[in-house]
């Protein structure tokens, strides 16, 4: 976040936190369910994640250790090793780079497609449940922000304003 956005208060309103935790609650309940559908496919909640962050990876369907653990906010190593064993479980395959055969992409397998297809689904529907809620909390926590700009200002774009004429 830019410094120039940050709060200039000292604290939150009672309204603030009870907001803040309701958004919170939502966004939990929704990954407990997530989680207990991988879970229920026999995947940890993490390696589901690993599949999800490879499949919908920005205009590839393959991504780089490095990729990865950044989309899973890991360590590096610690996608290796998640890479490791969904490899090993046959959910993924490792394939070198077209340009540079030092690089390593990892892409899904048609099994990794599958159970990755089938949770997305359920995730679909679910959040088709609990998405409006959840827009709600994110709006209205937003909101509260724009209502705590200076009285008749629009919160700051972060853009400079235009230059004036001066006669």
């Amino acid at each position: 976040m830019r410094p120039e956005m940050l709060r200039k208060r000292a604290h939150l309103s009672k309204a603030e936190y009870e907001a803040l935790a309701s958004f919170r609650y939502a966004l939990r309940k929704f990954l407990r369910f997530s989680e207990e559908k991988a879970l229920a496919e026999g995947l940890p909640p993490q390696q589901h994640q690993a599949l999800l962050a490879i499949k919908g990876f920005p205009g590839r369907d393959s991504v780089t250790i490095g990729e990865l653990a950044e989309r899973l906010q890991t360590e590096h190593h610690s996608a290796v090793g998640l890479a490791d064993r969904l490899a090993k479980q046959g959910y993924l395959k490792r394939v070198r780079g077209t340009g540079d055969r030092r690089q390593v992409f990892v892409e899904l397998t048609p099994r990794g497609e599958k159970v990755l297809a089938k949770l997305s689904m359920v995730h679909e529907d679910q959040l088709k449940q609990v998405g409006p809620e959840i827009a709600k909390l994110l709006c209205h926590l937003t909101e509260q922000d724009s209502k705590q700009s200076p009285k008749g200002k629009k919160p700051s774009s972060g853009r400079s304003p235009k230059p004036t004429k001066r006669s």
